[in-house]
C-alpha cells in the first residue's frame, strides 16, 4: 500500500475494464465467448460477420433459445449467469461458459448491440451499450435467437488498442477460433463472412468426417486413422495422423474435452507416449481428439479463458489416451465415410491381431504369421527368430539392377502397405525405389530394417522367446561409473532381452551371450549406448518405455548399414518383412522408412491434371 493512500472500492466501470483486460485479449477472444454462448443456447445455426480483423466488427447471430428483456439486461452484468447456481455447480460444469463475466467485459470495451427474442415471444429486446454504459433498451421485432454486434473494440482503451496486431494477423486468430468451434460441433451449421465476403458455409447436421473434409480437404484426411477407446474414466474418439503426415509444430493438434477446446499437460505427455518410436524429435502428429468424461472428473475452472483444465484422475486419462492412440495406429486404414479409398502416404496394413503383453503398463501389438509370398521373396524367419537380413559379400554379387515383383498373395488378408510392389532399383548407393499399384515409394533400407528388427525383437521379449547365442569367449566391458550404475540397475531387464550379463567387480561387466540378431556385433559396440538410453529414460528405464528405447537402440546397431551393398534378394526380404510390421512408415526412432508419391501427384507436377 502506498504511504498515505486510502483503500476504497473500485467503481463498477473500472472493475469491468480490468476484467475486460483479462478476458478480452484480442478480437478472437470476443468471438470465442460469443460462440460459446450461442452453442450453450442450443443453436443449430450460427452466422459470423467480421470486419477489419474484428477491430471494427464482430457479429454473431444464432437461432438458439434467446432471452427475454429481464434476462437480456442481466446478461451484461458481471457474475450474472444462467449456467450455475451454487458453489457445488462449479465442480460439475457441463456448459462451455459459466463464469458470467464475458458479456460485461466485452460490453465495457466496445460499442455493443444485442438483439434477442425467445421463440415463444412475439417481440424481442434490443440493448445498446457504449463503453459499458447502457444507452438504450427497447422492444423490437426480430428472428428467434440472439444477434450480437461488437464494434470498435477497445475504442475507450487506447493503450490496449495499440497492442493489437494488423488486421490480417487478428483475422488469422479469428479463423482459428472459428475452426476449432466448427470442428467441436459438426452438427451445428456455421457461416463466416469476412469484410462482406463469404469465407465458409458449413451445413448443419454434418458428421465429424464431413466437417474434416470441408475444413482440411481430402489430402490430409487420407493420412488419418480413426481413434476409438473406452474405459471407466474416459471415452476417446476422433482421428490420429500417420507418422508420414507429421508437422514441425503442434498447430494441427486439436483436442476437445467434453467438446471444449482445451488441453492439459497430461494430454501432451500421453500424445508423446502414444507416438513413441514413431516420430523423431521436433516432429508432431496431426490429431483431432475428442475426450468425453463425467463433468465431475474434470475441473474447467482453472484459467479465465478456460484454455486449460485439470483432471481428477490424471493417470487414468493418460493411460486411456495412450492406449487409444496406439490401437488406432496399429489398426488398418479405413476410408472416411464418403471419401472413397484412402490414399495415405503409404497405404496401411490390414487388421492386426491385438494382444496385451504381460509387461507392466505395456501394450504391444503383434501380427499373425505372414501368409506365404511368391517364391521370389525369401521365407521370413520363424516366429521368435530375430536374425537380421543376410549381408552381401563386400566384393559384389547380385546387384539391385534387376527388377523384381513383390506381390501380395492373391487370397487371404495381407498386412502389406501396398497391394503389390516392384523393386525398381537402388540410387545413391542407398535408397531403394519401389513401384506400387498407385505410385512409388523410396525406401531407406537401414531405417526399414530397424523397424523389422524392433518389432520382432520386442515381440520375442513379450513372448519370453528371445533367442540368445553364447559367445565362444566371454567379453569384459569396463564402463564409466554413471553408465555402470544404470546397467547395474537394469540387469534383470537386459537378461530378459537375451543378454548374458553379470557384474565383474567395480564398473566392469562380463558378457557371455547376446541376442541372436546381435551375434555379429560385440558387447562393447552396444552396451554403452544402451546404458545411455536407459539413463535418458530416467524413472521409466526399467519399465516398458525404457525397454522400448533399449530395443530401438539395439535394432539400430544390428540393422544393415547405410552403405551396405544389398542384393535384390536382400532388398526383397526387407520389403516383405517391413510390410508385416506394426508400423511400416517409420523406424523406432521416428525417421521415415518410406517416402511415398502417388501417380496423381506426378500427374499434377507434369501438368496432366
Amino acid at each position: 500500500m502506498n504511504a498515505g493512500a486510502t483503500i476504497r472500492l473500485l467503481t463498477p466501470d473500472v472493475v469491468n475494464k480490468i476484467a475486460a483486460g483479462e478476458i478480452v485479449e484480442r478480437p478472437a477472444s470476443v468471438l470465442k465467448e460469443l460462440l460459446e454462448n450461442a452453442i450453450d443456447a442450443g443453436a443449430t445455426q450460427i452466422d459470423i460477420a467480421i470486419a477489419a480483423g474484428g477491430l471494427k466488427l464482430i457479429g454473431v447471430a444464432d437461432n438458439g433459445c434467446g432471452m427475454d428483456r429481464d434476462n437480456a439486461l442481466l446478461s451484461i452484468e458481471r457474475h450474472a449467469t444462467s449456467k450455475i447456481r451454487t458453489a457445488e455447480d462449479v465442480e460439475r460444469v457441463a456448459t462451455l461458459g459459466f463464469r458470467g463475466e464475458a458479456m460485461a467485459a466485452i460490453a465495457a470495451c466496445s460499442r455493443f448491440h444485442l438483439l434477442t427474442r425467445p421463440p415463444e415471444a412475439l417481440t424481442g429486446s434490443e440493448l445498446l451499450i457504449s463503453g459499458g454504459q447502457l444507452q438504450d433498451v427497447r422492444d423490437t421485432g426480430g428472428p428467434a435467437g440472439t444477434a450480437i454486434e461488437v464494434r470498435d473494440l477497445f475504442f475507450n482503451l487506447p493503450a490496449r488498442r495499440k497492442f493489437m496486431r494488423t488486421a490480417p494477423t487478428e483475422m488469422s486468430h479469428i479463423q482459428q477460433t472459428f475452426l476449432v468451434h466448427a470442428l467441436a460441433h459438426p452438427a451445428i451449421g456455421f457461416r463466416l463472412t469476412v469484410d462482406a465476403r463469404p469465407m465458409y458455409a458449413l451445413p448443419a447436421g454434418a458428421s465429424l468426417e464431413d466437417r474434416l473434409r470441408e475444413l482440411f480437404g481430402p489430402e490430409l484426411i487420407s493420412a488419418l486413422r480413426p481413434v476409438a477407446g473406452h474405459s471407466a474414466a474416459l471415452a476417446v474418439s476422433g482421428y490420429a495422423g500417420l507418422p508420414s503426415a507429421a508437422r514441425a509444430d503442434r498447430n494441427e493438434q486439436y483436442v476437445f474435452i467434453n467438446r471444449r477446446p482445451a488441453t492439459a499437460p497430461i494430454i501432451a505427455h500421453a500424445i508423446r507416449e502414444g507416438y513413441h518410436t514413431l516420430l523423431p524429435a521436433g516432429r508432431f502428429p496431426v490429431l483431432f481428439l475428442f475426450l468425453e468424461l463425467d463433468a465431475e472428473r474434470v475441473d474447467v475452472n482453472v484459467h479465465p479463458t478456460k484454455r486449460e483444465v485439470r483432471f481428477r484422475e490424471p493417470q487414468a486419462i493418460r493411460d486411456g489416451l495412450i492406449t487409444a492412440l496406439r490401437e488406432a495406429l496399429a489398426a488398418p486404414a479405413q476410408p472416411i465415410a464418403g471419401a472413397g479409398p484412402l490414399t495415405s502416404a503409404v497405404p496401411a496394413p490390414a487388421t492386426p491381431e491385438l494382444r496385451i503383453d504381460d509387461l507392466p503398463s505395456a501394450r504391444i501389438f503383434h501380427y499373425p504369421a505372414l501368409p506365404s509370398m511368391p517364391p521370389i521373396m525369401p521365407s521370413a524367419p520363424a516366429s521368435g527368430t530375430v536374425a537380421p537380413a543376410p549381408r552381401a559379400d563386400a566384393s559384389g554379387g547380385d546387384g539391385p539392377a534387376a527388377v523384381a515383383n513383390v506381390s501380395a498373395p492373391s487370397a487371404g488378408p495381407t498386412r502389406a502397405p501396398w497391394a503389390w510392389c516392384r523393386v525398381v532399383g537402388q540410387i545413391g548407393g542407398l535408397y531403394v525405389i519401389l513401384e506400387t499399384e498407385d505410385g512409388y515409394a523410396i525406401m531407406d533400407p537401414h531405417a526399414a530394417h530397424e523397424r523389422v528388427l524392433f518389432d520382432r525383437y520386442l515381440k520375442a521379449i513379450g513372448d519370453g522367446a528371445v533367442a540368445s547365442q553364447g559367445l565362444l569367449t566371454p567379453e569384459t566391458v569396463e564402463m564409466p561409473p554413471r553408465d555402470a550404475l544404470r546397467v547395474r540397475q537394469n540387469l534383470v531387464l537386459l537378461r530378459r532381452m537375451g543378454f548374458g550379463i553379470a557384474e565383474f567387480g567395480g564398473n566392469s561387466f562380463v558378457v557371455d551371450a547376446l541376442p541372436a540378431f546381435l551375434s555379429g556385433t560385440t558387447a562393447r559396440a552396444w552396451l554403452p549406448d544402451i546404458a545411455r538410453q536407459l539413463e535418458e529414460s530416467g524413472a521409466r528405464g526399467g519399465g516398458a518405455r525404457g525397454q522400448e528405447d533399449a530395443v530401438a537402440q539395439a535394432a539400430c546397431k544390428a540393422a544393415v548399414r547405410s552403405r551396405d551393398h544389398l542384393t535384390v534378394a536382400e532388398i526383397e526380404r526387407i520389403v516383405r518383412d517391413l510390410a508385416a510390421t506394426e508400423m511400416p512408415y517409420t523406424c523406432p526412432h521416428g525417421r521415415p522408412t518410406l517416402i511415398y508419391t502417388s501417380l496423381r501427384e506426378l500427374a499434377q507436377k507434369f501438368g496432366r491434371i
